[in-house]
């Protein structure tokens, strides 16, 4: 059930998601150095090769679908839970490095705008005193950490999306493959679906998440946030991407059907 062609999928999906969660440190880092716009370029950058990556994720998988086509693989929808767990790993260890990620991405933004450019800045972070020096910033979570998410309120609703944007951005890829495992005579057209599934994800989150943390960032630059308010809020995003991969689980299957049925009616 489990080998190498499984683990290297599993890595490399823990690593999307974590990179993807700390996305999250670096906009909020700009922040707190009142330099967002190049936070979210920033941001942006990681959030590309997340996003590219992810669409990666299908190829490399793509051995496991063949086996289990052939019938050689008869724990494939077990496998494909295994990558999703290894999405919440990913995100649960993003949550346990932000405290520090948030700490080194607001002297990223700082040095990033000193150098000018991407390669300049890698260039100065590189060297051997900022590398001794980062070890500074290792900050753990804490209990206290905790017990802010809940304070002043939860914003429920932008959490909901959220949770909703991760289940189906994390499932995108998987669903696509193995209904192209149920539906053999419609294999080609189900793993193609991959774009679309991942492009309804995309466009819930530009049109419903991306532009209210936007907004309450906008806020907080203008003094209507508090900085901590938006620790919260920024915390709270994590929390629910988290979620968002457990729920995930859940719809592998059906949506697996659905792509099937959407695919045979074409």
């Amino acid at each position: 059930m489990f080998s190498l062609s499984l683990a290297l999928p599993m890595l490399f999906t823990m690593l999307i998601h974590a990179t993807d969660s700390l996305s999250y440190a670096l906009r909020l880092g700009g922040l707190r150095t009142r330099r967002i716009a190049l936070a979210i370029s920033l941001a942006g950058i990681l959030l590309l090769v997340s996003r590219t990556s992810n669409m990666a994720q299908g190829p490399m998988i793509g051995s496991l679908v063949d086996a289990a086509t052939r019938g050689a693989n008869p724990h494939f929808a077990t496998q494909l839970h295994w990558l999703m767990g290894a999405a919440t790993i990913g995100t649960a260890l993003a949550i346990l490095c932000f405290p520090t990620m948030v700490k080194l991405s607001s002297r990223m933004v700082v040095h990033f705008e000193a150098a000018g450019s991407i390669p300049g800045m890698v260039r100065q972070l590189m060297k051997r005193s900022k590398l001794r020096n980062a070890t500074y910033y290792i900050t753990a979570p804490s209990w206290e950490m905790a017990k802010r998410l809940v304070q002043h309120g939860m914003p429920r609703r932008l959490m909901l999306l959220n949770v909703a944007v991760t289940a189906i951005y994390t499932t995108g890829v998987l669903s696509s493959l193995y209904a192209a495992y149920l539906y053999p005579d419609q294999a080609v057209a189900a793993s193609q679906s991959t774009g679309l599934i991942n492009g309804m994800a995309t466009i819930l989150l530009t049109i419903l998440v991306d532009p209210r943390i936007s907004l309450l960032s906008d806020r907080s630059l203008r003094g209507e946030i508090r900085l901590n308010r938006m620790n919260q809020i920024y915390g709270c995003m994590l929390i629910s991407r988290l979620f968002g991969t457990l729920v995930a689980q859940v719809l592998l299957i059906p949506l697996a059907y659905w792509i099937g049925w959407i695919v045979s009616m074409m």
